[in-house]
């Protein structure tokens, strides 16, 4: 999809295996000259398959009788295969490895418990932001490597802020009332919304959310909506931005797109995979920045840091070749510094493994933004993201929340009716 300077990297021993393999014994790469081909699924020819490919490169130099083959498989296509097959006990033709976005691997491996790899004891995941670990964590074991890096940031115009009279130092470890009150100023200095975002999607409200350590479900997995207290006052600092003209609301995607890209609005707050986006409007060269996110007021723990989209790589039980396939996880996505600096300055696959900040690679300036070190720093943001539990029916709760924004912006609802709707309507898609 549409992807405090102090790294705080906990270190996490992990250990036990995965109960389904755990009477198979297999002769790993390193110790066999035996070719072995490993099947892997993914989407995005120069973004996921591009870096799979190069990192399949990497591991040959020291595996030469291992093959990586990349089969291009959107996501819509691969989540129904993966369904498909499993519900139907017809694994064979499974890959080894896939892709998976991370708001989707809870609900797959609630359903499908034995159909994956435990890492725990294969693949190092102490390196990694602790928030995208916790995507792929089920009763203690791990099973998913991190990949890209849905960190956030808020990016701005220089050229339009300082207009309004204003710095890009002024945005930097705010509260959401305060860029409030900062977007007011642009808006009557300049006549811009100061960020925009797709009408029906709630995609704002869930980066406040995150920030605050907190989601749509609690600890036992029941839809959270109704007395969420913390996602109510998200709710109003979106509706109150949207009402005071601080935030422009679009149709769709490519229109989302279109008003950074043609100037319409100050900035936007998304994952770090918007760098792509802007970087495709050549005469905006230099005239970007970036700070990181703000953080919800009067909320206990919240921080100016959160995450928004990203994916992970997952290991087939059904895999003839499961210890391989780890090696070749921990060897590269968990543990390859060359990989990192090979894809971002092609791909701008900005990892979630902390160890690629200290990269020179990462620590060349952007001539977009101004010569600032941004994905340096946004490796960094995301040392800081809370981790949350997305939950198995992530997308419905979203969707719910998406709808009820509707009714709260026409006047049809308050809030509180709002969120009331909004929990019957998850709780009756999930059955209660």
């Amino acid at each position: 999809m549409k992807r405090l300077f102090v790294l705080t990297v906990c270190a996490v021993m992990f250990t036990g295996l995965f109960t389904s393999c755990s009477n198979k014994k297999e002769v790993k790469a390193s110790d066999s000259n035996s070719p072995v081909k490993l099947i892997v699924w993914c989407w995005d020819p120069t973004f996921n398959i591009y870096s799979m490919n190069e990192a399949a490169k990497i591991y040959k130099e020291s595996h030469p009788n291992v093959d990586v083959e990349v089969v291009e498989t959107p996501w819509a296509d691969l989540q129904q295969k993966l369904i498909t097959s499993l519900s139907s006990n017809q694994t064979d033709s499974l890959p080894d490895i896939i892709l998976c976005q991370d708001n989707a691997i809870q609900k797959n491996m609630q359903n499908y418990p034995k159909a994956f790899v435990a890492l725990d004891g294969k693949v190092d995941l102490s390196q990694f932001a602790e928030f995208k670990v916790g995507y792929g964590e089920s009763n203690g074991k791990h099973y998913s490597v991190p990949f890209d890096n849905g960190a956030t940031a808020t990016f701005l115009r220089r050229d339009i802020i300082e207009s309004a009279g204003l710095n890009v130092s002024d945005f930097n470890d705010i509260t959401w009332g305060k860029f409030i009150e900062l977007g007011k100023i642009v808006k009557e200095k300049t006549g811009k919304a100061l960020i925009s975002y797709v009408g029906n999607e709630p995609d704002c409200i869930m980066i406040m959310l995150q920030s605050c350590g907190t989601w749509l479900f609690d600890e036992k997995g029941n839809p959270w909506l109704a007395d969420n207290d913390v996602l109510k006052k998200c709710v109003s600092l979106y509706a109150e931005m949207i009402k005071a003209g601080v935030c422009e609301t679009v149709t769709d995607w490519n229109a989302y797109v279109a008003t950074i890209n043609n100037g319409s609005v100050a900035g936007t707050i998304n994952g770090c995979w918007m760098v792509g986006s802007i970087c495709a409007q050549e005469d905006q060269k230099g005239k970007w920045a970036i700070v990181n996110t703000p953080k919800v007021d009067g909320v206990q723990g919240a921080v100016n840091y959160s995450n928004q989209g990203g994916s992970s790589w997952m290991v087939m039980a059904n895999s003839k070749h499961q210890d391989i396939a780890c090696d070749f996880l921990n060897a590269t996505f968990a543990g390859s510094k060359k990989l990192y600096e090979t894809i971002l300055p092609s791909s701008g696959a900005i990892a979630t493994w902390l160890p690629a900040a200290s990269s020179a690679v990462y620590d060349q300036p952007n001539e977009f933004f101004g010569n600032q070190k941004i994905y340096k720093d946004i490796v960094e943001y995301s040392g800081h993201i809370p981790q949350v539990k997305y939950g198995v029916f992530n997308y419905e709760a979203r969707d719910a929340i998406g709808v009820a924004m509707a009714g709260i912006l026409s006047g049809s609802a308050s809030i509180d009716q709002a969120m009331n709707e909004a929990q019957k309507n998850v709780e009756f898609l999930m059955g209660y």
